[in-house]
């Protein structure tokens, strides 16, 4: 299976989101390395940031599914780190 590194970017709107993308990124656990989280208190958003090592289609499926959710915006970077595991 070839695998790429990338990042997806979060920004959460509305917090009635948060457990939703909680819940989804937790189904994808196996292929994330980290992710960093950081309340915006004064302007009431929450920005994270995720990185991956996984096939590029399923960094692509996460993203759009990030990005359908109410209030949660997604963008992806991807290096040009890939293996073949």
């Amino acid at each position: 299976m070839t695998t790429r590194v990338g990042v997806i970017s979060i920004i959460v709107e509305n917090e009635n989101s948060v457990q939703e993308l909680n819940n989804l990124l937790h189904s994808y656990g196996e292929y994330i390395i980290g992710r960093m989280g950081i309340p915006y208190r004064e302007r009431k958003i929450n920005i994270i940031s995720v990185a991956f090592d996984a096939p590029q289609d399923v960094i692509s499926a996460l993203s759009g599914k990030i990005g359908s959710i109410d209030g949660v915006s997604a963008k992806t970077a991807y290096s040009n780190v890939v293996s073949d595991d």
